[in-house]
């Protein structure tokens, strides 16, 4: 056997080896595999029992019955338009101090970070209660006698879903601009660019995935939100109902069917606005591959 015959055999060999060690790596992978997707699929599994018992306990009649209910009718256009302005309001807010934090360094911005976070990480009875707490201090309590009510009235109502809802849409808006180069900013700035105009004309329409994304975060966020607007706000039939104290009041009274049609409606909105975010994602990934 010549040189390069030896030299071939020892190259099969080789990598017949590599081949038999990747094969056994492979096999000794699998009850790891298999221990995440048991975990994945229970979880799965728990999440489509509840919306499963949830259709079969309930039936279309029990659902028509609802939306045929003044009460809900009420309680339905309330959420719509107190929910978009929250969110509405929640972007513009979310919009400058996402792109203050990712760009600017200054001292106390850790501080300031954490500060951001803390109606995701506070127990909403207790935002509810310091919204009612600060609105009852002497100069909002001069503001509310002169000019208009906020405390139990359709404005708390915004303001309590706003409070909540900005935080989600904050930290969307930061790690948007976060993966957002500065280098392009920074050639628009050599460009003659102001730091306006290359906000507004570079970094916004590169943002708006994001934008859109921390929109309907907020909407969905000020959708299902409960507590403060019981606190803050209350459950006043035809005045500060929104969908969640709708489900919390038929409770109260023993409706079952009542609460769970509510239920289904806020699901229904919840699984639209999740296609939302995924179709919107898909074909603007799709657009930035082409």
């Amino acid at each position: 056997m010549n040189h390069a015959e030896a030299s071939g055999a020892e190259t099969a060999r080789t990598s017949d080896a590599h081949h038999s060690r990747l094969a056994l790596a492979h096999y000794a992978d699998g009850p790891f595999w298999a221990c995440l997707a048991i975990i994945a699929c229970a979880y799965l599994a728990l999440i489509g029992c509840m919306l499963i018992s949830d259709l079969f306990y309930t039936t279309p009649g029990d659902l028509l019955d609802a939306l045929k209910s003044e009460d809900i009718q009420y309680s339905i256009k309330l959420s719509l338009i107190t929910v978009t302005i929250s969110a509405i309001l929640s972007v513009w807010t979310a919009v400058p101090i996402g792109y203050l934090m990712s760009r600017i360094s200054f001292r106390g911005k850790n501080f300031i970070d954490a500060a951001l976070d803390i109606p995701i990480v506070l127990p909403p009875l207790v935002i509810g209660l310091s919204l009612l707490i600060l609105f009852q201090a002497a100069p909002l309590k001069w503001f509310q006698t002169h000019f208009f009510q906020v405390t139990y009235a359709v404005p708390s109502v915004v303001l309590a879903q706003y409070t909540v809802a900005c935080a989600f849409a904050v930290r969307t808006m930061r790690n948007t601009f976060d993966s957002i180069h500065p280098r392009r900013e920074q050639v628009a700035l050599t460009l003659g660019c102001s730091r306006s105009q290359a906000f507004f004309k570079v970094v916004l329409p590169e943002a708006r995935r994001g934008i859109f994304t921390a929109f309907t975060l907020a909407w969905a966020r000020a959708m299902g939100e409960f507590g403060p607007i019981l606190i803050f706000a209350g459950s006043t039939r035809q005045k500060t109902e929104v969908l969640p104290t709708t489900v919390f009041l038929e409770l109260s009274i023993g409706d079952i069917e009542a609460a769970l049609a509510v239920s289904l409606i806020m699901v229904f909105a919840a699984v639209l606005l999740l296609l939302a975010i995924r179709n919107y994602g898909v074909s603007q990934a799709q657009q930035n591959v082409i």
